[in-house]
């Protein structure tokens, strides 16, 4: 029970410090406070407090040396990739160009996605494709989440690309989407996706097409780049 409370008390510790790194409580170039002085302020034992900041200098966040004390790196240091990272970004400041950048890293993978997909699919992949625009459709009606049935759209493709990296970006790609589609469909004045759109995508993997559903991929995702370089 204590081993599983020391647990939680440095993942909190670890959010909490991660998110004012981010927010810019601590800015970039200064110090944080000691490892002691961080065991009063938040009320953690030293061993939790360590540990903390083992895990934010592992994500680059800060660097922790003899004499030289906890520094906070600057942002070109930090890993996008690390989903509490980009977590605490999003929920703080996810600007126009961040989201810009996120659509471009979409731009470069998931037309490849779909026609991997389109290639490699099992059927039971392509069944999963299929239930995710059934919740879309649901959601049109107001009978499931828009946001939740987009995203179990784009995972399940990402899955049956059946590349085990791609697949390793699949926690990376749901926590950006979150934020990324919810603006998107704010600047169309729509609660969801285009369903159309999506059944063409799936319809192009299961005809086991790979130009067709890269073109298709590419197609929605060249309007969500031009709907934010419209704002920037």
């Amino acid at each position: 029970m204590k081993s599983s409370q020391t647990h939680n008390l440095t993942h909190k510790l670890t959010y909490d410090l991660g998110l004012a790194i981010v927010q810019g409580v601590y800015p970039v170039g200064t110090g944080l406070p000691s490892e002691a002085d961080l065991c009063i302020k938040y009320d953690v034992s030293r061993s939790s407090t360590r540990e903390a900041v083992k895990m934010l200098s592992a994500k680059g966040l800060i660097s922790s040396r003899p004499k030289q004390g906890i520094r906070v790196l600057p942002e070109s240091s930090w890993n996008m990739f690390d989903t509490d990272v980009l977590k605490w970004i999003l929920s703080s400041k996810p600007s126009l160009s961040l989201l810009k950048e996120f659509t471009q890293v979409r731009i470069a993978m998931e037309p490849q996605v779909a026609a991997l997909a389109a290639v490699t699919a099992t059927y039971q992949q392509l069944a999963d494709i299929e239930k995710a625009l059934a919740r879309m459709v649901d959601a049109d009606k107001g009978l499931d989440d828009p946001l939740e049935a987009d995203i179990a759209f784009h995972t399940a493709m990402l899955v049956a690309s059946n590349n085990r990296f791609f697949l390793q970006l699949s926690e990376f790609i749901s926590t950006a989407l979150h934020v990324s589609i919810r603006y998107t469909n704010r600047i169309k004045g729509v609660p969801g996706a285009d369903v159309q759109k999506h059944a063409e995508i799936l319809e192009t993997i299961k005809s086991r097409n790979p130009d067709k559903a890269k073109k298709a991929v590419e197609a929605i995702l060249d309007e969500v780049l031009e709907l934010i370089e419209s704002k920037l």
